[in-house]
């Protein structure tokens, strides 16, 4: 592993950490329907500025243990997140150059896309449907956007190195 990577990987892991917790952590019922998704927006912010470091595995393990702390049907959350991970790998070049509104508006649809996967999948296996609040995240998740992304630059901001000898 190289230097960056070392200083990298924590990290990433740290932020995937905030964003399992942030998921989980318990809100006021009126408040939860507009619950981002919060690790669905960690992991694109990853997979936009490291692209070659952070992949589909990590997407792909992100959503494992949001479906194991959601206790939804597992591989749900995984399978969702590595779809929007692989259209972000697949556009990465494009989106980054993208204004802010634009990059809210593809975080929009990106977001819109897990929502139908998991609705799909709810579908398939049989789960009840829910009501329209269950889009409620796709327009908060894309209000978000530009807070994820400013805190996330704060900590993607390469360390001080310490003067060598």
């Amino acid at each position: 592993m190289t230097v960056a990577t070392d200083r990298l990987w924590p990290r990433v892991a740290a932020s995937i950490v905030i964003g399992l917790v942030l998921a989980i952590v318990p809100l006021p019922w009126w408040l939860a329907a507009l619950r981002p998704s919060w690790l669905a927006l960690i992991i694109v912010y990853w997979l936009l500025h490291e692209p070659r470091r952070v992949g589909l595995l990590t997407a792909f393990l992100g959503g494992l243990f949001l479906d194991t702390l959601h206790g939804a049907l597992l591989g749900q959350h995984a399978l969702a997140l590595v779809l929007i991970g692989f259209v972000t790998q697949r556009f990465n070049l494009r989106i980054r150059v993208f204004p802010m509104s634009q990059q809210i508006a593809t975080v929009l649809m990106l977001i819109a896309l897990y929502e139908f996967m998991l609705y799909w999948v709810d579908g398939v296996s049989g789960q009840p449907a829910s009501d329209w609040r269950r889009w409620l995240p796709v327009l908060s998740s894309a209000a978000f956007w530009p807070v994820v992304t400013i805190v996330m630059q704060k900590l993607h901001r390469p360390l001080p190195q310490a003067n060598r000898v």
